[in-house]
This record gives C-alpha cells, structure tokens and sequence, in this order.
C-alpha cells in the first residue's frame, strides 16, 4: 500500500522526498550499458541491449535532474537539512558521476551516426560535469569540516562519493579526447590527470581511514552493507582512467614538443593501471566477503543497494581494458566473469527498486525525518 505522501492529494510530496540517492541507479544502469557494449564476446542484440541500457540511463538522468531542480526551486527549506545530513549530501557526487555515464553513451551509441554535432553536445557537457564534480568534491569536504556532525566509528565508504567525481569526469576526458581537435584534447586530457591526481590522492586517504574503521569498530549496521563495495570504485577507476588518458595522450601531442611524454604517458598508463588493478582486486576479495557475511541475516533493501553495481562496473571495464592492451587471456576470462555477476547483481536491485516504488518503500528523505520535516 502506498504512503501517504504518495497518494493524489499530495502530488509534490514526492518531489519534497526527492533524494540524490537516486542518481545511483543511472551510474549503475550506465555503467551497465558499457560493459555490454565492451564485452569481448559477441552476441546477438548485444548492441541493442547496450543501447537500450543507456537510453534508460538517459532518461533517468533527465527525469531525476527534473526531480531534484523541482526540490530545490518549490521547497528550499529542504536544502540545508540535505546538505547538513552527513549522509545525503555524500551522495550529491552521484550527480556529476551519473552524468559521464550519459557523455560516454553517446559517444559509443550516438558519434557513430550524428558525428560531429553529438561531440560538440558531449564537449558542453563534460565542462558542465567539471563543474559540477569540482563544486562537489570542494563543497561537500567543507561542510563535512565546518557543518556536519561524523565519528570515525559511523565512517563508511559513502564519504568517498564526492572526491571520486572528478577521478570519473577524468575518464569522461579520455574518452572524449580522441574526438577533439589537438588543442582541445591536450587541454582536456591535461585536466583529466589533474582531476585523477586530485580524486585519487585523497580516495587513498579515506580508503586507509575506512580500514582502520574497520579494523576496530567492524563492518558497518545492515543498512550500509553496500557501502563495503565504494572503495573498488576509485581504485578501479583510477584504473580505467590511468588507462584512457595513456592511450590518448599520443595522439593528443602528436608532431608536438611533448610527444616523448605522452608516450611514456602510455606506457606508465599500463603499468600504473596494473597495479591499480591488483589493489581493486584485493578489494573486490574483501567486499565478497564482507556481503557473505552480510548476508547471514536478511538484508534491509535501500537505494544504497546501487552501490554494489558501479564499483563493479568500472572494474569489469577496466579488466577488459587490460586485456585488451596486454592481450592475456587470464583478464577476458575474469572480466566475463565479472560481467556476469554484475548483470544478475544489477537485475536483483532493479527488481528490488521497481517493488520499492511500487509499493511506496523509498520515497522518504532521511534528512528530513531526522528533522522530523516529513
């Protein structure tokens, strides 16, 4: 049965319940979308699948932007309780990391058939996605510092979500890059290293403190178990941006003074992402079995669940990424079987999420109870 705020009479009260939880559910479905579309084996309908993944992404992103601008403009006094909450407001870097799920679709659905008028539109939109990245990762830090109320023993790897922002706009970067004339690709190439150089110093930080959390406070209530799977998600994309900037640096600073460089740049790229990816897959060990542990007792559904699908995601991208640069067979396997877990683990939360709002379960802002503002 529906919750009050659900019903007819009330028809903003979802809009007031809107949370930037929600955004997760297109890095998930984007994210997707990709790995379909990158699989080294081939299918039948696999790119239609791809596309159609990331149509759906698309049009949540556009529908949850719709939602949460509708928030702020109708009903600011929820602002503040939002950006104050300690858990909430981590997941505004879902927002900007969404958005490059959308930015890289068209570019492997999109390019092909429009050209040059979808990179013009995938240009603006990775220099709205810098700024929106930047203002989250600079904005959230201070208000953790200044507003919010956090513990090291309530520590979980949500408080990674906005710092890896810019670590995915710099992927964004990579793969746009190649599109560009030269001196546009070497400007938005040189920003993507500075944005993973930024994003990725501080994830090794809060990765130590979400260790040392874990170590002597233990794993986390029920409700945050997905939060176990965040930190893969800056070690992998760190991979898989090392990876895509390495690759496009060549071309970028081809007949330039800087050629030498960008083609080290390759070559420290595969290196680095190598390592980067032996430091995911301990990771990705550790989160399995934080989940069996998990999972002895029935697990409380929540949009968080989200979070066990991206991280995931981008290391399956970045294993085949490897494999296709090492040519070693060992990564396709992995990566196959990655892929697999990934589309019955993204067909469990999607079946959970449509029950969810079938039945009313998720249209709650937890800012707002706290603050008894339901």
């Amino acid at each position: 049965m529906l919750r009050p705020f659900t019903r007819l009479h009330e028809p903003l009260a979802f809009v007031r319940q809107f949370t930037p939880n929600w955004f997760a559910m297109t890095m998930g479905t984007g994210v997707l979308a990709q790995v379909v579309a990158k699989v080294p084996v081939s299918f039948a309908g696999q790119l239609w699948l791809a596309e159609g993944l990331w149509l759906l992404t698309t049009l949540l992103f556009v529908l949850f932007s719709g939602l949460f601008a509708a928030r702020l403009l109708l009903f600011r006094d929820t602002l503040w309780p939002m950006l104050d909450h300690p858990v909430q407001s981590m997941f505004l870097g879902a927002i900007p990391m969404g958005l490059v799920q959308v930015i890289a679709g068209l570019l492997l659905f999109a390019e092909p058939v429009y050209g040059q008028v979808v990179v013009q539109l995938d240009h603006g939109l990775w220099w709205l996605d810098l700024v929106l990245a930047l203002g989250v990762a600079l904005g959230v830090p201070y208000l953790m510092f200044t507003r919010q109320q956090h513990a090291l023993e309530k520590l979980t790897g949500v408080w990674l979500l906005p710092i890896v922002a810019p670590e995915v706009a710099a992927t964004g970067a990579a793969a746009l890059a190649p599109h560009l004339a030269a001196d546009q690709a070497q400007l938005l190439l040189s920003l993507g290293y500075v944005l993973w150089g930024l994003s990725l110093s501080l994830a090794f930080a809060l990765i130590a403190l979400v260790l040392l959390r874990l170590a002597l406070h233990k794993l986390p209530d029920m409700d945050f178990a997905a939060t176990s799977w965040l930190p893969l998600g800056p070690l992998a994309t760190g991979c898989l941006g090392l990876l895509a900037l390495g690759q496009a640096a060549p071309q970028a600073w081809h007949g330039t003074a800087l050629q030498g460089a960008a083609e080290l740049a390759e070559q420290l790229g595969l290196v680095g992402g190598l390592a980067l990816w032996g430091a995911g897959f301990w990771w990705l060990v550790a989160a399995s079995l934080f989940t069996r542990h998990y999972q002895r007792r029935e697990l409380p559904f929540n949009l968080g669940w989200w979070g066990f699908t991206f991280p995931l995601g981008v290391f399956t991208l970045a294993t085949f990424a490897l494999q296709r640069l090492t040519g070693l067979q060992l990564f396709g396997w992995i990566g196959l079987l990655l892929a697999l877990q990934l589309v019955l683990v993204w067909l469990l939360v999607m079946r959970r999420t449509l029950h969810g709002i079938w039945h009313g379960e998720l249209f709650r802002a937890p800012c707002l109870s706290a603050r008894g503002m339901l």
